[in-house]
């Protein structure tokens, strides 16, 4: 290859790179961040969202270039010169794709980690004495689940969460409310213990970065802490029957004074101070 030809392609390269990268950092397709949980989940996307651009930009300036370089001449006829076996073109097709693929699958699997996901299964019994359920965690400790958090059980608001086709139903414990909503103070930690009435149901806040499963039969717990006030959607994005599409909610993030009054309007019992 010429050194002019390396050198165009080199800088070429550099030009696609930092390009790809920038646009991961600057151009965010994301919705607001509304949870301690989110900014984690971000780091993740923006590196996805640069490897994309990079890709996407990449090929299409190749299909491009291809379309251009290599077209039918006037007054040609035939097939073009056979071209095969070029053994560094090989090796740089599949060495490309599996670093790219290694490194995210490493990087996903850290976020995971970070995010709960590999946090270990509490065995509790929740319906009977006889039977005893696996608590799935994620979003970080399950209040309650483990001796270490005791502190953490101490300061998490406990709420319980009922999906059934097509609503979801939130019981408060303490001071047993039901409410259609789900009423949550900024900066609190929530631990939200989920079960399912029928079928398969996914409980989904695009501002928290979070989206759980809820199981018929199998508790599962979603930890989380609202950083920002607001009303916010609470979606299924689970394919739960005919009127999956209706199934949603809303959390209502409010301000400690505010979550306060709402509570003590609702409430059966007075608000325990934690």
């Amino acid at each position: 290859m010429p050194i002019t030809s390396a050198i165009i392609i080199f800088a070429l390269t550099l030009i696609l790179v930092l390009g790809g990268l920038w646009v991961g950092q600057n151009v965010d397709l994301l919705p607001l961040s509304a949870s301690e949980n989110a900014p984690v989940y971000d780091e993740l996307f923006k590196v996805l969202f640069s490897i994309g651009t990079i890709l996407f930009v990449g090929m299409v300036g190749l299909v491009i270039y291809s379309l251009i370089k290599f077209r039918t001449k006037p007054g040609q006829s035939g097939d073009g010169i056979p071209l095969e076996g070029n053994l560094s073109l090989e090796i740089l097709w599949t060495a490309v794709p599996a670093v790219v693929v290694l490194f995210v699958g490493l990087y996903s699997y850290d976020i995971y980690d970070r995010m709960g996901g590999m946090q270990s299964l509490s065995h509790e019994g929740h319906h009977s004495q006889e039977l005893i359920n696996e608590k799935r965690i994620w979003g970080g400790i399950s209040s309650g689940s483990v001796e270490s958090s005791s502190q953490e059980s101490i300061t998490s608001l406990p709420i319980e969460v009922t999906a059934m086709q097509f609503a979801f139903l939130f019981h408060y414990p303490e001071g047993d409310i039901i409410s259609g909503e789900l009423h949550v103070p900024v900066g609190k930690p929530i631990s939200l213990t989920m079960e399912s009435k029928d079928v398969i149901h996914a409980f989904w806040v695009p501002e928290f970065r979070l989206k759980q499963d809820v199981i018929p039969g199998q508790p599962t717990i979603l930890n989380f802490t609202p950083t920002k006030p607001g009303r916010y959607p609470i979606i299924c994005a689970e394919l739960c029957g005919p009127y999956h599409g209706g199934m949603r909610s809303t959390v209502v993030v409010e301000e400690l004074e505010g979550y306060k009054a709402w509570f003590k309007s609702n409430a059966k019992t007075e608000l325990i101070e934690s």
